[in-house]
């Protein structure tokens, strides 16, 4: 049997220690981390704003002179129905007017990027299988599931003299050019204007020569039809006959001969042919008031937006090289710029964080432990630059924050090993036993306090929702460099501390640290909150309580507004209004800022919105009373200067336009600030609900431009047909409708092929009556027995107004009425007081009747709810590695229970900045749970290590305290100051607020509330506090290894 003396027994394994023996390796690492991390960020993806799935397919159907009944009853409802069979549905809206509807299918916030492709599918595929249930004369349905595509760039090209053909011309070149670019995926030409052939003929004179429109239809088929004419086979070979004589040209339309009878008739001697442009046009692009088309470019998936935009740059180049004189290229939106500013802007933050953490560990801990964290950061940042690159992840604006608050929380762990080291130097250890010591102290709990850490940000990264999806990037970016930070702190930084930091002369003997007046100081607080730990704890809950209910007082917000210098202006003319009106108002507006020095331009979009060429745009459909126009500021301030002068003219001198002028705002898209949902079965209910409900809302002063999505009636004619006289006539009520439509508004008769395009042929009455109500009367329509009568003879006109537009939300009348709030005022907060103060009317409501919140407060609730359904998985991971580090789970409760006091402070700092508490700082404070928990551990940790040693247990809770204080603080500090420089930017100030007070306040906090925790409910406080003379010495407890650690490290 052989025994084995202590001296010589294994020790267990040291991962510090085996890095100071094998520098080589050590080196070999070091330096192939810094070589992939300036790899990764050289070729790391750059963004604006991180990708996120839109779950919104749009389908869209045209009935011509169908009523807004007909569509509901034979389009719309058909096909609702339809898609709410689909999988994953959250809802599905749609507007109806007379002729057209539009359906938006919203998938839910949970749903991930195959499933949501999968739905899209299901959508094609369901709606395809009612085809023949549909009417026949239905264009479409036509499906977009391509809308959330963003274009990086876009250009406008114009000139003056140059019609829309000639332009259209040059965009199709350029976009050819594109196409061919690395990196582009599509190029988009938007605001072309479809070139026609108009036929304007007079029904009356159609119906002098015994013709009608189908006569006149037939005739330019029967001329422009491509129909096979046959081939000869020879025997030696096929040869194919070709027939010429199409259509070519308005000069041929008016050569055609019309056959009634034995009269024949020439087109041109009844008729008007013109060429022209669509008239009247769908939608139109304005660039400074001169008409033009634009151009816009969607990067391929998988490429650097600032490579591309070099490339597309320099094809653009090359286009205009070849472009006539007075042709001119403008870039509209310019998002590689805008990308390479917001990630230089960040890279400056982040060296200013890294500058200010550099100084505070040069200040707190001498030139050689700073030396050892300047040297450690670097390492940190290129393993996670190299890790996020291998994972996908890009630079953007997410990630870029994420990267600075990990700043602050990284150099935790390296700067408690060297604050360890030096501690243990000053007592006399030498470099190899105090580097040893670090690892054996304090490498287990600080990878607890790590894991913790990360599983704070669980809720951000797993929220099941838009919100939680745009952010995601900041869990794993934290949560990748707090890894890494960790293993640097027990791996590299003993090594770097053993080459860098100095031996101690008095190495080998022992000397107290902590026998100074200020650690006497502490010392003596910190027995006071001890022996009155009932009070403390009960001043830290009444704190606590009183902190949660000033929560109340700090104005709210879902996501802030943009820092970009663009603005939107949104123009609602009255429904109805035609579009060639709502062009004249949006140039009469844009010419009162024509020569404004502020902005650099205007792009004027008449009967749509932009293009979305910014991720987050709360993007306008096709509408043609509507128009938005871009203004592109020189800075900031002159855009706030801008909407103070646009918001006042437009107030005082178009009165009759409902307008909005915004920023871009941050965060998924929600639209006007105030809005509130009416829905019920039955539309004249849910109308006189929505107009209490805006009779609220014009009681506030506070809200604007209030209105309801369904706007006015618009007048409209109504044809009562004499159905006795019409069948003794031969007069069906289709051929009515038929003809109207033909004549008033144009009938489409055939295409004839110019190259690639195809120019329709259209029939409509002339101008001089086309355009008067009283004309309506005068229309000829065919009989069944050959001839034609006057519509006056069969029916009776009658003026009536009826409603232009009718929204729908799963399948119910939904009126949504809106309002715009003045700057500074938060929206979540009006929204929720009105809401609440609508109690007595919702309560009053009938059954099925519901008035809900919507927009940004309603998107708020819902990303809120997504999170808080994550943090029982968070709790659960923080009380399961608790339980593994203590084993012992009422201390893992005490830990647990300091987690919530980072709320006080968050709540002091918020109020003082005045900084809303939007979804970005419920991030920070959530974050903060696992931040204050991690100092937490330590401190407990130390506790039971000095019991165990056998210091008795009321100054071991004192003792420790003391002892973890330096670190504690350091780490806080440095976190705190490392988020100083995104507490300016928009977007992270609330959050960097958030946490830079709950941080602070909780640390305090900390070190008196957990020891007097501690101290309630596992020992008794001394009857007295001892002298510094009686207590023993530090190096005696320390220097005693914990069982369960010597354990975990074997």
């Amino acid at each position: 049997m052989t025994t084995t003396d202590s001296s010589t027994e294994k020790r267990p394994f040291n991962l510090s220690r085996w890095a100071i023996g094998h520098p080589s390796i050590a080196r070999f690492l070091f330096g192939l981390i810094i070589l992939a991390g300036a790899l990764g960020l050289m070729r790391m993806g750059q963004k604006e704003d991180p990708d996120f799935t839109f779950r919104v397919m749009v389908v869209q159907a045209v009935w011509p002179g169908a009523s807004i009944q007909d569509m509901e009853d034979q389009v719309v409802n058909k096909i609702e129905r339809k898609l709410q069979e689909t999988p994953h549905l959250d809802f599905v809206r749609s507007y109806t007017r007379a002729g057209s509807a539009i359906i938006t299918l919203q998938v839910k916030g949970d749903t991930n990027a195959e499933e949501v492709k999968d739905a899209f599918y299901q959508v094609r595929k369901k709606v395809g299988d009612i085809s023949n249930e549909l009417p026949q004369g239905l264009l479409g349905p036509y499906f977009n599931d391509e809308f959330g595509d963003t274009f990086i760039t876009l250009h406008s090209i114009s000139g003056d003299g140059f019609t829309y053909p000639e332009l259209k011309k040059f965009a199709i070149q350029a976009r050819d050019m594109l196409l061919t670019t690395p990196g582009v995926e599509k190029a988009v030409i938007i605001g072309d204007q479809p070139e026609k052939i108009y036929i304007d003929v007079s029904s009356k004179a159609l119906a002098e020569r015994g013709l009608t429109i189908v006569d006149l239809q037939n005739a330019v088929k029967g001329q422009n039809a491509v129909d096979p004419a046959g081939s000869v086979d020879t025997g030696l070979r096929s040869v194919r006959i070709s027939v010429e004589g199409d259509v070519t040209r308005a000069a041929d339309i008016r050569e055609l001969r019309l056959r009634s009878g034995n009269q024949v008739t020439r087109l041109g001697d009844i008729a008007t042919v013109t060429s022209g442009l669509q008239d009247p046009y769908d939608n139109k692009y304005l660039f400074n008031g001169h008409e033009s088309v634009q151009l816009g470019v969607v990067m391929a998936k998988g490429f650097n937006v600032r490579d591309v935009g070099k490339d597309v740059e320099a094809t653009y180049q090359r286009f205009e090289a070849g472009l006539p004189y007075g042709v001119s290229v403008d870039q509209i939106s310019d998002q590689p710029q805008v990308v390479k500013d917001a990630v230089n802007e960040f890279m400056e933050a982040l060296g200013e964080a890294l500058l200010i953490v550099l100084v505070v560990s040069f200040l707190s801990i001498g030139w050689r432990s700073g030396l050892v964290i300047a040297i450690a950061i670097p390492l940190v940042l290129a393993a996670t630059f190299a890790i996020m690159y291998e994972i996908g992840i890009d630079l953007q604006r997410i990630s870029l924050g994420a990267l600075i608050i990990a700043l602050g929380l990284l150099v935790d762990d390296a700067m408690i090993v060297v604050e360890m080291m030096e501690r243990k130097l000053e007592e006399g250890l030498v470099k190899i036993e105090a580097a040893s010591f670090a690892y054996t102290s304090t490498a287990f709990p600080m990878l607890t306090g790590t894991l913790i850490t990360t599983a704070g940000f669980i809720p951000v990264g797993f929220a099941a929702s838009t919100a939680g999806e745009y952010v995601r990037t900041l869990f794993y970016v934290v949560g990748i460099a707090l890894v890494v930070s960790w293993f640097v702190a027990v791996y590299f930084t003993p090594w770097l501390g053993y080459m860098i930091l100095k031996q101690r002369k008095h190495a080998g003997t022992h000397h107290d640290v902590f026998d100074t007046s200020f650690y006497r100081r502490l010392r003596a607080t910190v027995t006071w909150a001890v022996r009155h730990r009932i009070i403390v704890l009960v001043m830290t809950l009444v704190t606590f309580a009183t902190s949660l209910w000033a929560f109340q007082f700090i104005p709210q917000n879902f996501f802030p507004q943009s820092s970009r210098p663009e603005i939107l202006v949104d123009l609602w003319l009255p429904e109805g209004t035609s579009i060639k009106e709502v062009e004249k108002q949006a140039k009469a507006f844009e010419g009162r800022m024509a020569d404004d020095p502020d902005k650099r331009f205007i792009a004027t979009y008449i009967g749509e919105g932009a293009p979305r060429f910014f991720l987050p745009l709360d993007q306008q459909l096709r509408n043609p009373n509507f128009a938005q126009l871009l203004v592109m500021a020189k800075d900031e301030p002159a855009r706030e200067r801008l909407i103070v002068k646009m918001r006042r003219i437009l107030a005082q001198d178009f009165p009759s336009i409902r307008g909005k002028v915004d920023r871009l705002f941050l965060g998924p898209p929600t639209g006007w600030p105030v809005q509130m949902r009416i829905m019920g079965p039955d539309r004249q209910e849910v109308r006189r609900i929505a107009d209490e409900v805006k009779a609220r809302f014009q009681a506030n002063p506070l809200l604007g431009a209030i209105h309801d999505d369904w706007l006015e009636p618009v007048p409209a004619m109504k044809l009562v047909i004499d159905q006795d006289r019409a069948r003794a006539l031969g007069v069906t009520s289709q051929r009515i409708r038929q003809m109207l439509q033909a004549t008033m508004s144009g009938a489409p008769l055939d295409d004839f092929r110019d190259g690639e395009e195809t120019v329709s042929i259209v029939a409509r009455e002339p101008e001089a009556t086309r355009h008067l109500l009283s004309s309506v009367d005068s229309v000829y329509i065919p009989t069944d027995f050959g001839g034609s009568v006057p519509l006056s003879q069969v029916a009776k006109v009658v003026p009536v107004m009826e409603q232009g537009i009718e929204w729908r939300r799963d399948r119910l009348p939904t009126i949504s009425v809106r309002a715009t709030l003045p700057d500074g005022v938060q929206s979540n907060d009006v929204v929720t007081k009105m809401y609440n103060d609508m109690k007595d009317l919702r309560a009053g409501l009938a059954p099925g009747y519901k008035i809900e919140i919507q927009g940004g407060a309603e998107d708020s609730a819902e990303s809120q709810a997504s999170i808080a359904a994550k943090a029982p998985i968070m709790l659960a991971i923080i009380v399961v590695l608790l339980m593994v580090q203590l084993q012992h789970f009422g201390k893992s409760m005490l830990v647990l229970a300091t987690g919530p006091l980072g709320i006080i402070g968050a709540a002091a700092a918020l109020l003082i900045s005045g900084a809303p508490f939007g979804f970005v700082a419920i991030l920070g404070v959530i974050a903060l749970l696992g931040i204050i928990m991690r100092n937490s551990i330590i401190l407990v940790d130390q506790i039971d290590q000095d019991i165990a040693a056998g210091m008795e247990r009321s100054e071991a809770i004192v003792g420790a305290a003391v002892r973890r204080f330096r670190p504690i603080m350091l780490t806080a500090l440095t976190a705190v100051l490392a988020l100083i420089p995104i507490s300016r930017a928009v977007f992270w100030g609330p959050l960097a607020y958030a946490m830079m007070g709950g941080i602070l306040v909780a640390t305090v906090l900390t070190i008196l509330v957990l020891p007097a925790g501690y101290a309630l409910f596992f020992g008794r406080a001394p009857k007295k506090a001892k002298t510094d003379e009686e207590a023993p010495e530090p190096e005696k407890v320390e220097g005693i290894e914990r069982p369960q650690l010597a354990l975990a490290a074997e």
